[in-house]
């Protein structure tokens, strides 16, 4: 669905087409570029720069130069922004011929620079490739679409064709009404995804109103599946401004509807295309050593599969975003889910993270804790059972500061991201919690106010 005419009076049907290149950021954000497409040989020619900082930028575009000491107090250096040409794809809402490109930040020495989410997480695939190993992944992205006036009213809401007298019309699940009922966009969605060669598979209609979920295929290369993904999110994105409405992969937008989540699927081959994960019918010893991992380093993790405030409210009991560290066959109340033990398609679920997630980051600490159930022999602890509660297992913590000190005393951490991205990331976010903390809501005031 090519929108080279005005689409909501935001694109001019003369206007020229371009190419973005753009890094992503500590949050998931894209920052960049816009370059005329005539001068596209810059990209290429490795002349495109942008301070190094643009990698520390916090949630609300602060380099916060008095914690990190990254920006003005060391004058603020340039990076190199090296394009990845195997991420160079349409941009389908923009002129006919734009394009857009992902890169990796490097210093004007050549080296990947600390900070950059797609550099972390090429520096722990390396680990796997010197082990002979591909990690295989795919995820599975939960987003709401609400009305585009949550500006103006300052909250969300769903899109009207969901509502019924101005209220939503109940639970939407597997509902193929409610696909129906925004199918443009829906279609929007798949066109553009088409355009960009994105693995984009099954559409579904989740619990909330307005939410949906979009599954994307497996891919045998960890970076390209965390390309696929951020740009899922920016198609959703795209596609829903041009329809006048809005998405979001916030955690948690209601508070009385369900969370968004971002499930991973991951397993390993090795050379020769086996999966290794394989049980053959028999105990899958592997599998769950790799299983124990994650489990092992989850709490440490957690951090990175809840990045803001807004996450720590999608993890309550009773609902299908998980609270205890713990697994299972098939059972998908449990943090991780194995859905498959023998075959090809033996594999584990990562049920942890929110939509909101950076999805470089997570992979980083996903594939990291798998590593760690590689090269050691682990025991997850027994299997939890549909029905039954996880006995003498660890619970996800429910606070935003706690995770962030949890999250910069590991070692774990460190050595999978690098101390220098620890305490950047772990300080970073603790100014935030503590902002957060320091926030008197308007909960504060209905409930205590007037009582006290």
């Amino acid at each position: 669905m090519r929108k080279d005419s005005t689409a909501n009076g935001n694109v001019p049907a003369n206007a020229p087409p371009r190419i973005e290149i753009m890094l992503v950021g500590m949050n998931g954000d894209l920052r960049g570029k816009q370059i005329p497409l005539e001068a596209e040989k810059k990209i290429w020619d490795g002349t495109v720069r942008l301070p190094s900082s643009t990698q520390s930028l916090d949630i609300w575009g602060d380099d916060n130069d008095d914690i990190t000491g990254l920006s003005l107090s060391v004058g603020d250096p340039d990076g190199e922004c090296k394009p990845d040409r195997r991420s160079l794809t349409p941009m389908p809402w923009a002129p006919e011929g734009s394009k857009q490109v992902l890169a990796t930040m490097h210093e004007l020495d050549g080296t990947p620079s600390f900070m950059c989410p797609r550099a972390i997480l090429s520096a722990l695939l390396k680990r796997f490739d010197e082990r002979g190993l591909t990690p295989v992944v795919a995820t599975e992205l939960e987003f709401y679409v609400v009305q585009d006036d949550w500006r103006v009213t300052g909250k969300p809401r769903p899109p009207e064709r969901l509502m019924y007298r101005g209220q939503p019309n109940g639970y939407q699940l597997y509902d193929m009404s409610a696909v129906d009922a925004l199918d443009d966009y829906l279609q929007t969605v798949r066109a553009f995804a088409r355009e960009m060669e994105l693995p984009a598979d099954a559409t579904t209609a989740e619990f909330g109103h307005g939410q949906f979920e979009i599954n994307l295929l497996h891919r045998p290369d960890a970076l390209a599946a965390a390309d696929d993904c951020i740009y899922l999110k920016r198609v959703a994105e795209q596609a829903a401004r041009l329809h006048g409405l809005k998405s979001t992969c916030m955690a948690k937008p209601y508070a009385d509807q369900a969370g968004s989540g971002l499930h991973v699927h991951a397993s390993i081959i090795d050379r020769d295309g086996r999966n290794v994960l394989d049980a053959k019918g028999g105990d899958p010893k592997k599998l769950k050593s790799v299983c124990a991992g994650m489990l092992r380093t989850m709490r440490e993790a957690q951090l990175i599969f809840a990045p803001f405030a807004n996450s720590y409210r999608r993890f309550q009991p009773g609902s299908f975003a998980p609270v205890d560290v713990d697994w299972g066959f098939g059972h998908r109340g449990t943090a991780i889910r194995i859905p498959d033990k023998d075959g090809p398609a033996a594999r584990i679920e990562h049920r942890v993270a929110g939509a909101d997630v950076n999805p470089y980051l997570l992979l980083t600490a996903i594939l990291g804790g798998m590593l760690l159930g590689l090269d050691e022999e682990l025991d997850p602890g027994p299997a939890t059972e549909p029905g039954q509660d996880p006995v003498g297992v660890p619970r996800l913590t429910h606070d935003f500061l706690t995770a962030v000190e949890e999250f910069s005393a590991s070692s774990f951490i460190a050595d999978v991201f690098g101390e220098r991205y620890r305490k950047l990331y772990g300080d970073t976010k603790r100014k935030e919690a503590i902002t957060y903390l320091r926030t008197v809501s308007d909960f504060d005031y209905q409930t205590y106010l007037a009582r006290l």
